[in-house]
């Protein structure tokens, strides 16, 4: 699709060509009947440029390739006004570069939203951990916890006070659809503030999209869905959400073994491989129940959670099950996982995520 859009610009590029041709008579060109000045001419170039410069900067992702598409557009559209018996056909793969270009405008903005987001994010984590964690940091965790966090090598590692998880995802949208959406996502997670910024791109098809943000932060929980990063499709907030978006944070845990000593948690120990962590911060409290194996590795993490912030939202089991592990930066956690929701009729496994990188600390970058 990217390809074939390419060459519509590249054609109606060489089309604009034609009219400086004509303006400055380098060669008889029958296709437009009414006459063209130098000066004229020299627009109908400008034009022309603009288009390849476009396509050339679309080709290469740059973030500001919108803008050139947009410029290229106004002054098309000018020439075909006022050549409109020779040149009207050109209004159609003008309205086909419009589009685009708007959805790139929308892309961006949405992307400027988000870099926005994550710099206040991680400027407001003011802890100043710096120390290396030891032995004596588990003293008040149950068993089955201290026995994860030895396992994961966290222990002799530098406190965790941030981090960055890049992702690739399928997702499904509702319960009732067969197709998975394929998606690359990034979040950034700090502890001392507690707080996350997680971004997705999901793609539906060649020509549709979405783009969506969770958020939480001071506390509360954002929910933003955008389709082709232009309208929104979910643009939530409230306290069924705070809760639930705290139950995620905390379920999270798991790429962030210092979370584990946050002075917002408290633990209880269920058994031997199960303990149950609860979070309280900013006004709002939620609990989950993390599971382990006789290894020490977290195969899951369960929690009683809203699904939805309708007012009759229900709360209801959501489950992260764990597949696989890598070690980043000498740290061992979960890389492939699922998420599903235990409704009343069935099992929703709506996510299937494998994390790509995880960065700490002073390597995160934006």
């Amino acid at each position: 699709m990217k390809i074939a859009f390419l060459i519509i610009v590249l054609i109606h590029a060489l089309i604009h060509l034609l009219g400086f041709i004509k303006g400055f008579e380098l060669k008889e060109v029958k296709e437009l009947t009414l006459p063209i000045s130098k000066p004229m001419g020299i627009v109908w170039l400008t034009a022309t440029t603009l288009f390849l410069t476009y396509g050339i900067l679309y080709l290469l992702n740059y973030r500001y390739a919108w803008f050139f598409g947009l410029v290229a557009v106004v002054i098309s559209q000018i020439l075909i006004t006022l050549f409109w018996d020779n040149a009207k056909f050109g209004t159609i793969l003008n309205f086909v570069i419009l589009t685009v270009s708007i959805a790139s405008f929308g892309y961006y903005n949405f992307q400027k939203l988000v870099h926005k987001e994550t710099v206040q994010l991680l400027n407001k984590n003011t802890s100043t951990e710096n120390r290396t964690l030891n032995e004596s940091d588990l003293v008040n965790l149950p068993d089955p916890v201290k026995n994860w966090f030895r396992n994961s090598g966290a222990l002799g590692k530098p406190f965790i006070n941030c981090g960055k998880v890049t992702q690739i995802a399928e997702i499904q949208m509702k319960p009732e659809q067969n197709n998975w959406l394929n998606a690359t996502a990034i979040q950034y997670t700090t502890i001392g503030n507690p707080g996350f910024i997680w971004s997705v791109d999901v793609k539906m098809n060649s020509l549709v999209n979405f783009q969506g943000r969770d958020k939480y932060d001071d506390g509360k929980g954002e929910m933003l869905i955008k389709l082709n990063s232009l309208f929104n499709i979910v643009n939530e907030r409230g306290e069924k959400l705070d809760e639930g978006t705290l139950q995620r944070y905390l379920g999270e845990m798991v790429w962030f073994p210092s979370l584990a000593l946050s002075p917002y948690i408290t633990w209880k120990q269920i058994d031997e491989n199960t303990a149950m962590a609860t979070m309280t911060y900013k006004g709002t409290s939620g609990s989950g129940t993390f599971y382990f194996n006789s290894n020490g590795n977290v195969i899951k993490f369960s929690a009683l959670r809203y699904k939805g912030n309708e007012p009759d939202a229900k709360r209801y089991d959501w489950e992260m099950n764990i597949l696989d592990y890598k070690t980043f930066e000498g740290i061992k956690v979960p890389t492939k996982m699922t998420s599903t929701w235990k409704l009343e009729n069935k099992d929703w496994t709506w996510l299937k995520m494998e994390v790509t990188d995880l960065k700490y600390n002073q390597n995160i970058t934006y």
